[in-house]
């Protein structure tokens, strides 16, 4: 059978947006890029920030995987009205972060961007310090997370601020505090790791996991971190739980 038109799959515009500090901006890009090409179709556009408002308005899907990036006031307005007419956005880890280093050497979680934090969901607070921790299911009838079972990481465990109702689908229980942050002891009890948050036709999927730094990412703070750190990427469950994540994006309501 000839192909036609009506046969081709349609063309998915993509904006991956990467960027920020204190993270292997270059792999968590690498990583990510790699999927999304695992889909012909995806045409995808990278980015370190969130300025470029016509290629938002443009894309079907958005991948977010940032630390301390905070889009401008006319981006989360763009953000809010994409949302809302059906687009959808896979938030990994640092994306909900707004972090200042104070005097006394402690680091603050200011609220200086609050439509994006609803838009996201959460803000991040602060983490203990990486550790392993076991992620379980919320709703094991979810076809985001059907079939995963509890799995151990090593990995930031994120407490958040919570903005708006937000579908739980996995979970971890913490009940250390966030060491070096302002509001450390915001930290025991339940902690999402992946959830949806609804917006008009559209949504966020955020997922806490994926922290990742090489030897030079905590530059200027520290010339050379002695270690490259992995933790979740270096689990196939997680890359399962991007592979879910970047399929449910290009999902559309009816």
């Amino acid at each position: 059978m000839s192909e036609t038109a009506e046969s081709r799959p349609p063309r998915i515009d993509c904006v991956l947006i990467c960027g920020g500090v204190w993270h292997d901006m270059d792999f968590a890009r690498l990583e990510l890029l790699k999927l999304l090409a695992e889909d012909p179709s995806v045409r995808t556009r990278v980015f370190e920030d969130y300025e470029n408002l016509d290629a938002i308005r443009a894309a079907q899907v958005l991948i977010t995987y940032t630390c301390d990036v905070t889009p401008s006031l006319a981006a989360q307005e763009v953000l809010r009205d994409w949302l809302s007419a059906g687009g959808r956005w896979y938030a990994l880890h640092g994306t909900n972060s707004v972090l200042r280093l104070l005097e006394n050497g402690l680091w603050d979680a200011p609220r200086w961007a609050p439509l994006f934090m609803d838009l996201l969901g959460s803000q991040f607070v602060s983490h203990p310090p990486i550790a392993p921790y076991t992620v379980t299911v919320a709703d094991p009838g979810h076809p985001l997370v059907q079939g995963i079972e509890p799995f151990d990481t090593t990995d930031e465990l994120y407490h958040m601020e919570r903005h708006g109702e937000l579908h739980v689908l996995l979970e971890t229980e913490c009940g250390e505090e966030g060491t070096g942050f302002v509001e450390a002891a915001q930290a025991r009890g339940t902690h999402p790791v992946l959830y949806i948050k609804r917006h008009g036709k559209g949504g966020v999927l955020y997922n806490t996991l994926g922290h990742c730094r090489g030897h030079y990412d905590l530059q200027p703070m520290l010339d050379w971190w002695p270690t490259v750190d992995r933790c979740a990427w270096d689990l196939p469950v997680f890359y399962e739980l991007l592979r879910r994540g970047i399929a449910w994006t290009k999902q559309r309501e009816g």
